[in-house]
């Protein structure tokens, strides 16, 4: 019988075993290149993702330009003012209102009782698949959620006695599924099971309102097990940037806009940082050499609602030398925005434009000088959902799945006992939806980078003019990856991508102005002559759109023409653009595509937008196909 398993042809085993070789070596080489072209893909998605928050730091500076530049006599007076006017939140909202707002009889979501209990939070985790809460248990829960917050210290201090582990999860960013799938594999909080959720529960996702209404609820039941830390995107200028504020006002017409305002106070008295057992530092960000846990711990959170926007309004002059001015706004940005970095120091980072980079020493000596022995942070996304760094006495915990698309990272949870050695889980919402994401990831990074390369034409001719001083209209194609990194600052392979951006060339030389003729991925619907002044448009988009949503006080996406002009008047001065009132005038008409004589929010967004059509070319096209370029 034995003999039977023997192969009736033994030298066809050499054959074989050549075989077997070669299929292992073409499948590790395989693999090998899958990685490099998901880390390029990440790579994209991470530079764009920050160069998009150095343009909202950007932002703020231009607030801090406006208030050092606003007299009486200004002719944008009222504007600035309100730009700027006091958001007394207490005053504006009445507190009990939600009291006289009727849930009607065919509504079939939760109904919630107060004091919560346990049943109402799990209900309301059960119906958030598939259903909306009544907005007058929405006002009645932030409200109780406000009253709960604000008897809280700055840090809270939280133990793992009884053995019991304590589960800490990072960003959510309006990942609801992210959330359910962590209640799922870990249990829901209760006292037996705390929580900490480190911050940037909302933007970018679009359930965010559900996960902070989720989270409070559980605060309410279990106040002393459930601990929430602020997020840079707590915070409502951000807000207005990344869709928490479109997001609310699209699922709340009717009190949206007075959601928003509770939320604007509570994100204020959200506590700053978590510590556990006296050892284990949880924050949102990041610290820096000025960090100091015992100011910070006296600090009157709620005054300062937007910690940018103050900082930048107290020293915007003097950002590059943050050791001259130490106060609290500054302390806060860094808890927010900061980023570990490898090399010793502290340095101001410029790569997000706000907070600080700091290195291993300065971790060292934070840590020394508060007998701490870890700190926990978020803020940045991994692809593996963590990441230790400097000496692994820096975490980084990151919990929303497939956070630039489909495939391209996991999340992650920590468990934490007695022994404070963190445990990792990690998963991947949608999972079956990842199997072959790779190539869709990779044409969604693509569509967002043309994106950024069109709205920066001008200056990349200019770059590349330099290097074809005889004015051919050619350049090679060396010169043609430094001249992107020059103007674009993305820190990109850009070799590497140039099989994907630039299409056929003559003798290793390319003709950049047919290349820029083949990029125009633009349809818009305005008469304009002035191209300086589409493409400026279109460059800050994001900006004016911003502004444009804190004119709009009333939210109702609609702001007159003259006001649209003021805006973009302030904002060319600002960007010291060359465009005449005229133009700008002109362009505010015809924008107003309804000419109905104000401008709403969809005629703004539709009046420069991009199109994809068939510029991508599928992964099944061996021609674009990386795996024979790389």
């Amino acid at each position: 019988m034995c003999c039977n398993i023997l192969p009736r042809h033994p030298h066809h085993i050499p054959t074989a075993m050549r075989a077997a070789l070669l299929i292992q070596r073409w499948y590790r080489q395989y693999v090998a290149r899958l990685e490099m072209r998901r880390r390029c893909t990440w790579n994209i998605f991470q530079s764009i993702e920050y160069a998009g928050e150095q343009d909202q730091i950007k932002l703020y500076n231009f607030f801090g330009y406006l208030m050092d530049h606003f007299t009486p006599a200004s002719s944008e007076r009222n504007l600035i003012s309100h730009i700027f006017r006091e958001h007394d939140i207490g005053r504006d909202v009445e507190w009990e209102s939600y009291k006289s707002i009727e849930v009607p009889e065919l509504y079939s979501g939760p109904h919630l009782s107060f004091p919560m209990t346990f049943s109402n939070a799990a209900e309301l985790v059960e119906a958030f698949k598939n259903k909306q809460l009544h907005s007058r248990y929405v006002l009645q829960l932030l409200v109780e959620s406000w009253r709960r917050l604000r008897i809280l210290p700055n840090i809270s201090q939280i133990s793992t006695c009884h053995s019991k582990e304590i589960t800490i999860c990072g960003d959510l960013h309006g990942h609801l599924e992210d959330l359910l799938l962590v209640f799922y594999k870990n249990g829901l909080p209760s006292s037996e099971r705390p929580y900490v959720f480190n911050g940037d529960y909302v933007d970018r996702g679009k359930d965010s309102l559900e996960i902070l209404l989720i989270l409070f609820s559980f605060l309410l039941v279990y106040p002393n097990d459930v601990h929430l830390n602020r997020g840079n995107h707590e915070d409502h200028i951000v807000n207005l940037r990344y869709g928490f504020t479109k997001e609310v006002l699209g699922k709340y017409k009717l009190h949206g806009k007075k959601i928003l305002k509770l939320l604007q106070k509570i994100f204020s008295w959200l506590p700053l940082a978590t510590v556990i057992d006296h050892k284990v530092l949880v924050l949102h960000g990041g610290i820096s050499d000025t960090t100091d846990l015992h100011l910070l711990s006296r600090v009157d959170r709620h005054k300062v609602t937007n910690p940018l926007f103050t900082f930048f309004f107290i020293c915007y002059k003097v950002f590059s030398h943050r050791t001259l001015l130490i106060n609290i706004p500054t302390l806060i940005v860094d808890l927010l925005w900061s980023d570990p970095m490898p090399q010793d120091g502290c340095i101001p980072n410029d790569v997000r434009g706000g907070g600080c980079y700091w290195g291993p020493n300065v971790t060292e000596e934070v840590l020394r000088r508060h007998n701490l022995t870890l700190l926990i942070r978020s803020h940045e996304c991994k692809q593996e959902g963590y990441e230790f760094c400097h000496n692994r006495k820096v975490l980084t915990i990151f919990s929303a799945s497939n956070y630039y698309e489909v495939g391209s990272n996991r999340g992650a949870y920590i468990r934490m006992g007695p022994d404070l050695v963190p445990h990792f889980i990690q998963y991947q919402a949608n999972s079956e939806d990842c199997v072959c994401s790779v190539g869709q990831t990779e044409r969604s990074a693509l569509k967002a980078l043309r994106e950024k390369l069109f709205a920066h034409k001008s200056e990349l001719v200019s770059a590349f003019q330099v290097y074809d001083p005889e004015h051919k209209g050619r350049i090679s194609l060396g010169n043609w990856a430094s001249a992107m990194e020059a103007v674009l600052k993305l820190g990109l392979p850009w070799r590497m991508l140039r099989s994907q951006l630039v299409g056929e060339t003559v003798d290793g030389m390319l003709d950049y102005q047919l290349w820029f003729r083949e990029l125009s991925i633009t349809e818009h619907k305005t008469e304009l002559s002035n191209a300086n002044l589409l493409e400026t448009m279109y460059k800050n988009h994001s900006n004016l759109e911003t502004i444009f949503r804190i004119i709009d006080t009333d939210n109702s996406g609609l702001i007159s023409l003259e006001e649209f002009r003021q805006t973009w008047k302030l904002l060319s001065t600002h960007l010291q653009t060359d465009i005449s009132d005229k133009a700008i005038s002109d362009l505010a008409v015809s924008i107003d595509f309804n000419k109905d004589g104000s401008i709403d929010i969809n005629e703004f967004m539709e009046a420069f937008r991009l199109v994809g059509g068939d510029l991508l070319q599928h992964e099944d096209d061996p021609s674009a196909q990386v795996l024979h370029e790389i």
